[in-house]
Order: C-alpha cells, then structure tokens, then sequence
C-alpha cells in the first residue's frame, strides 16, 4: 500500500469533504487553544493571486508560530500490513509531513505583504481512529515517514499535546500583533480603515462573512459594530468562491458608493488577489431600479436611508436572488447581528444649550487647536453648511468642505473640515462630531450622526425637541 497522500495532505479547496469531523481529539485541541489563548481556525482557505490553499486546522501561538493539523481515520487495521511510501516527486518538510507546498504558498504570502518570512510554520496529523501504542506496531517506513512526536493519537491527553507543539519551536521575537499576521494569511477577515490600518473581523463578523447565502436576510447591528466592512468582505470573499457571481452593493448617496468603492480597491490591493472588480458593482438605489442587469447577490447598506419605493421592489427580487438587508439597530434580534461597536462606546457626550451656530464656531476653534481639520465634522442645515463656510475662512482658510452627497468623491475632499446636512452623512469616519438643528431632521439620521464619532460628539440646541429627549434617553440607557 502506497500511502503517498501523507506527504501532500494540503490541496486546493475542490471537496467539500476535507472538512475536520468533530473529533474528541478535535475537542482537545480546541480545549488546548482556549486554556492557553491560542487563536484557532478551522476549515479556512488561504487565497493568494489566483491560487488558493485550504486547510483544515489553524492554530497560531504568536510566539511560536503557526501550527497546522491535517485529520486522517484510518484506523490499525487499516495501516497494519501497510507500508509508507514516499511519492517520488515529493520532498519532505523538516524530515517530517511535507508540506512544503503549504509553507511555501503562505510564506510566499507573507513575504509580498510582509516582506519577510513571518512567523515559524509547524504541521501536524490528527490520528483520531489510532493510538500511541498500536503505531509503536506499524512498519518502520511509518516511524521514518511520520514520527511521533508529529502525530496527535486519540489517547494524546492535552498535555502531550501542548508538549509536542512547544518542542519544535522556542519563543521568538516579533513585532506583529495576532491581527497582523492572521488579516495578512486570511485576507477574507482584513479590515482596511480609512487610514489604511488593517484589522482583524471579530468572531461575529466571521461568522457573517462565512455564513451561507440564503434568498433574504437581515444584519444587523448599531452604526460603527463594522457591518459596510464585513458586507464588503463577504463579496470579495464570494467572489473567490464563485467568480462567475454577479454583485451589487447599494448605498445611499453617490458620495458613499464613492467611499466604499475606495475601500473595495484598498483592500484588492492589500489582499494581492486577481478578481473581476466590475462584477462588484456599488451603486446609489436609482441606478440599481435603471440596471437591466440580474444580480445573483445584492446588498443593501444603509437601508434606513434609502427610498420607501426602492426597498418595496428590492423585496421583490428577493426570489430570484440572494439578498441581504443592513440594518441600523442598537438592540439584539435574531436575526444576524453585531453586538461589539468598534467606535468608542465611552466617547464624550456633550449637550450643549446655547445659540448652536456661534457655539460651533467657538467649538471648532477649541478643537483646531489639537486636532487636524479632517477630525471633525459639523452637520446642520443646508443654509448652516453655507454659512459656516464663509465664517471659517478665518480660522482655516480653504480647509472646509461643504459636502453634497450626490456628488461624487472626486469632486470634494474628505480631508477638509467637514459640513454636511443630515441627508449627506452616510459612511463618513471622523473623530468629533458636532451636530445643530437636530429637532427638524429625520430622527434616525440624527441617531445615526451621534454615533459617527470616535472621540467627542456635541449637540447644541437653543430649545428642547422631541429629537433632543429622544437622544438622551438613549444616551442615559447605554450609561445605565
């Protein structure tokens, strides 16, 4: 018997079947991974220009390194009167599994993102159906082929676990974070922010982005719980799946579908990955109800502002696709949703009474002081934006944008001082918020402005509102 399968266990993700079963080995390791803080994958595709590798179990110890399992049942019986042949074409990995096929694709992935080898790679058999001492009995071509101290047998206790994944690599020194190394392996869950800062999706947003498509269902989460990031990730990623799938994105305004297209091109680049870009389309409610195109998936962000009319017809197409609702809402459903807001939830709340427009004017030129122009955002009325155009000049001459969401990005700059209406705030990013006129605007999008900020939001008012108690009800219930 030619068990040459052992030294090319890692292949490119055709069967669905190569899947881990849910093992009591499995169960240990897993066990392992959380007693010790261990980050561990199971089941994950690496993708890497038009290449992909899958592989079954992932476990990361950032001072060690990476550590990969491959599952196998066959039993003594099975292995008895065998002997382990190497294939000719193959070479083995450190005297022990090859996998060099596997080191080589995800060193060769750090190396174009990282630019060096990252971290130590380690692999390993998970022998679920054989123990320690029945492969004490195999053929001497299996201790040379397979040594034990690579192999996790069913009576492997937790602790000769660990020991076996300590022994092969001392602690080492690294300047990377567990973010860095698995946003650089497992691009499907890098979050790219508008600086270009790359984070890890969290396990709720993994489990969206991993979560198969259904004809219709609902996200939803509070505004900054990363919902655009993850829908985003989840269409490169079916993308990867199935290139022939046909994509749109909507959002509300042309200035947002700008935004996030922006996001979609930073994060292909960082990704290194080759994808038809066109087949992703963002595009505003208007153009989606003009296109004679037939979507295989469409996702709607942002669905509290877009028209009444338009979620009516989306919900009619929800037969002949797959579609998926993104919805702002602070309270848990069931239905998907993001519970963890990445957005400072201890930010600084003021309610300011006062006349709002002189008071904004003496708030912006405290925050000037500190903090860059593109920090902070002021929204108001339409006739406001104007206004305080012409009144900064003094303060920052030619460094404030009055924004119009219909237009598109190219034509305002997103790194000036910001003035918006309620209606132009969709996808914005900035660090201090300061909102007037509260008590004539829509009350979501007044809700959904509150919680644009990473750091300070401001509400000025010069009488009470049914927005004003509405928002400070809700500010004293998440205080509560």
């Amino acid at each position: 018997m030619n068990l040459s399968s052992f030294t090319s266990l890692f292949k490119k993700n055709k069967h669905k079947n190569l899947g881990l079963p849910e093992s009591l080995l499995l169960k240990k390791l897993k066990l392992l991974a959380r007693e010790n803080n261990f980050v561990i994958f199971e089941n994950i595709t690496i993708y890497h220009h038009t290449k992909n590798f899958f592989i079954p179990l992932l476990i990361l110890e950032k001072q060690r390194g990476i550590f990969l399992f491959e599952y196998k049942g066959w039993s003594y019986d099975d292995l008895k009167n065998a002997k382990a042949e190497k294939a000719s074409n193959q070479e083995s990995s450190n005297n022990t599994l090859a996998f060099e096929k596997s080191h080589e694709f995800i060193k060769r992935k750090f190396n174009e993102l990282l630019h060096n080898d990252g971290v130590p790679i380690s692999n390993y058999l998970l022998m679920e159906n054989l123990n320690q001492d029945q492969y004490k009995h195999l053929d001497v071509s299996f201790h040379e082929l397979l040594p034990e101290n690579k192999i996790m047998f069913n009576d492997s206790s937790t602790a000769s676990i660990l020991e076996k994944m300590m022994q092969d690599h001392e602690e080492i020194s690294n300047n990377y974070k567990t973010s860095d190394i698995m946003s650089t392996l497992l691009i499907q869950y890098a979050i790219i922010d508008k600086n270009k800062n790359i984070h890890l999706a969290s396990n709720e947003q993994m489990k969206f982005i991993n979560s198969q498509l259904v004809s219709f269902e609902v996200l939803r989460g509070p505004t900054g719980s990363g919902k655009t990031s993850s829908i985003l990730l989840k269409a490169i990623l079916e993308k990867l799946k199935n290139p022939k799938l046909k994509i749109a994105i909507i959002k509300p305004t042309n200035l947002a579908c700008d935004i996030l297209k922006k996001q979609l091109l930073d994060t292909i680049e960082h990704a290194i990955i080759e994808i038809d870009l066109t087949a992703i389309e963002i595009i505003t409610p208007a153009n989606y109800m003009n296109r004679s195109v037939r979507y295989d998936l469409t996702i709607c962000d942002d669905s509290w502002a877009c028209p009444d009319d338009f979620l009516t017809e989306l919900n009619m197409v929800r037969n002949n696709n797959h579609v998926i609702m993104v919805e702002n809402i602070n309270t848990p459903s069931d239905t998907l949703h993001f519970s963890k807001n990445f957005k400072n939830e201890y930010k600084d709340i003021f309610f300011q009474e006062a006349n709002p427009y002189a008071k904004s004017l003496q708030i912006i030129s405290t925050l000037l002081l500190t903090s860059k122009p593109s920090d902070i955002l002021v929204v108001g009325s339409n006739l406001d934006k104007v206004k305080l155009q012409d009144d900064l000049e003094f303060y920052i001459e030619g460094q404030a944008t009055v924004l119009d969401a219909k237009r598109s990005l190219i034509d305002q700059s997103l790194d000036n001082l910001l003035l918006a209406s309620y209606d132009d705030i969709c996808s914005l990013d900035v660090n201090y918020v300061i909102l007037m006129d509260i008590c004539l605007a829509d009350i979501k999008k007044v809700e959904y402005a509150f919680n644009l900020c990473r750091k300070s939001v401001y509400v000025l008012y010069d009488k009470e509102s049914e927005n004003l108690e509405s928002i400070r009800k809700n500010f004293e219930s998440k205080q509560n």
